[in-house]
């Protein structure tokens, strides 16, 4: 039980009912018991390139809102704010700059001078 409750399970639900439908298939007995190889396994065909990837996705996330309250001049909602610029509920994105840790009224400077 320990090992199916410290893995991090990338395939969701999904990964989690693979693994206990083949360790009931293979089970000699009363007891279930889970393979540590087979989480290993499929932590590994993920594992890789997912935090990169995941990283790169909420950075990316990050400056397209900076980007946008730059654009609206730190307003969020109406015609044009940023949640209308973004396309999403204001909610939606009010939830996100929390989230992020995103100051509205203080975006970085224009995406030329970042960096230097």
């Amino acid at each position: 039980m320990d090992q199916l409750k410290a893995y991090d399970w990338p395939g969701n639900i999904r990964e989690l009912q693979n693994v206990v439908e083949r360790a009931v298939i293979l089970c000699e007995g009363e007891t279930l018991s889970i393979d540590p190889t087979w989480l290993a396994r499929a932590d590994a065909k993920s594992g890789t390139r997912r935090a990169p990837l995941a990283v790169d996705l909420v950075e990316r996330e990050k400056e397209m809102i900076e980007d946008a309250l730059r654009e609206a001049e730190g307003a969020i909602s109406g015609r044009t704010g940023a949640a209308a610029r973004l396309g999403l509920p204001r909610q939606t994105l009010e939830s996100k700059i929390r989230k992020l840790g995103i100051n509205r009224h203080r975006t970085p400077g224009p995406k030329a001078n970042r960096g230097r």
